[in-house]
């Protein structure tokens, strides 16, 4: 199992950036998809979380920014962030729960992670 992650890069305060995450070796049509973050000396944090039936979660300091979404046909989810900010500059990592169903809103539910993309915002 594999998950590929794409689609940081550098970009000014209030720009947008599109993360893409292609899942490969299975499907997870049937799991919850999730988004995390982590900067640098800090913990990772849970950013946005989408279950298998399309039900979304955003953690407070994304709410109104950021918008996930996936695509079972292709096994892929997304994570669309407008209105950046610096305080969202970090590595961003995609994941799956770690059993059918469950939506990986914290570290220990995710049985899956993908590579990490680095988001930097400039001010």
């Amino acid at each position: 199992v594999q998950l590929q992650a794409s689609g940081g890069g550098l970009v000014q305060a209030g720009g947008s950036l599109r993360l893409s995450c292609a899942a490969s070796g299975r499907s997870f049509s049937n799991y919850g998809m999730s988004w995390f973050r982590q900067a640098p000396g800090k913990e990772r944090e849970f950013v946005a979380a989408i279950s298998w039936t399309g039900n979304t979660y955003y953690a407070d300091s994304v709410k109104g920014r950021f918008t996930i979404s996936r695509d079972n046909a292709k096994n892929a989810e997304y994570l669309q962030m407008n209105s950046l900010k610096p305080e969202d500059t970090a590595v961003y990592y995609c994941a799956v729960g770690n059993s059918a169903q469950l939506v990986p809103t914290i570290v220990a539910h995710v049985g899956f992670w993908g590579q990490g993309t680095l988001v930097t915002v400039s001010s």
